[in-house]
C-alpha cells in the first residue's frame, strides 16, 4: 500500500491568504473611520459637560468660587483649567486663584467652529463666529472662562452674570458631528446641544 502524503500549504496560497486579510482589514479599517471620529466628538462633549457641571456642583457644597478656563494660556490647545478661588482673610484682597485639575479634549477634536454650522446659537447665545463665547449681553471681547458660584450661577471675575456657549467641532470639519454647550449664568444652567439636519436645515437639538 502506498503510504498517505500530508499536503500543507504552499507559499503561493499563504501569500494570497495574506493578501486577502491585509485587504478585508484595510476595508474594516476605512469603514470604521466615520464611527471613531463621531466617537471622539462625544468623548470630548462627555468630557466638557462634565467638567462644567462637576465644577458648578463642587461651587455650590462647598461654598466656594470655582473657575473652568478654556484653552488657557501656557496649556495645548483644547485645555480645560479648574481654578479655585480662597476666600479673603480678614476683609483683604483675595488670594490667589489655585489650580485644582485640567482636562484634555480628544487630539483631533477642537473648541471651534467651522462652516455650516446653524446659524442660530445655541440657547440665542452669541452669533456662532467665536468658538469660545462666553460674557453674553457683557462688554467686551468673548470671555473664555465662567465662574460658577456657591448659589450655582455662573458668573465673570467681576461677578456678572456670564452667559455663553462653547463649540466642540472635529478635525474634518464634519458639521454633522459638531456639538456645543450652553451655560445660563442667572441660575448657571448647562445644555448640551448636537447639530443635525432638520427639514433640510442646519439646526441645533438639544441632547
Amino acid at each position: 500500500m502506498a503510504p498517505n502524503k500530508q499536503r500543507g500549504f504552499s507559499l503561493l496560497e499563504l501569500m494570497v491568504v495574506i493578501c486577502i486579510v491585509m485587504i478585508l482589514t484595510a476595508i474594516g479599517f476605512i469603514a470604521l473611520q466615520p464611527v471613531l471620529k463621531r466617537s471622539h466628538v462625544d468623548s470630548g462633549y462627555d468630557t466638557t459637560l462634565m467638567v462644567l457641571r462637576n465644577t458648578r456642583n463642587m461651587a455650590i457644597t462647598q461654598s466656594h468660587e470655582y473657575y473652568v478656563n478654556f484653552n488657557p494660556g501656557g496649556f495645548p490647545a483644547g485645555t480645560m483649567q479648574i481654578q479655585y478661588q480662597p476666600p479673603a482673610v480678614g476683609g483683604g484682597a483675595a488670594p490667589p486663584l489655585q489650580q485644582v485639575t485640567t482636562y484634555s479634549l480628544p487630539s483631533d477634536v477642537n473648541f471651534a467652529v467651522i462652516a455650516n454650522l446653524p446659524t442660530s446659537a445655541p440657547d440665542s447665545f452669541g452669533s456662532g463666529a467665536n468658538a469660545i463665547d462666553f460674557g453674553q449681553n457683557l462688554a467686551g471681547a468673548p470671555l473664555k472662562y465662567v465662574v460658577f458660584m456657591p448659589d450655582g450661577s455662573s458668573r465673570d471675575n467681576l461677578g456678572n452674570y456670564n452667559s455663553g456657549v462653547v463649540y466642540l467641532t472635529p478635525a474634518d470639519a464634519n458639521f454633522y458631528n459638531a456639538r456645543a454647550i450652553s451655560v445660563w449664568g442667572a441660575t448657571g444652567r448647562i445644555r448640551g446641544w448636537k447639530s443635525q439636519a432638520v427639514a433640510g436645515v442646519n439646526t441645533w437639538v438639544q441632547q
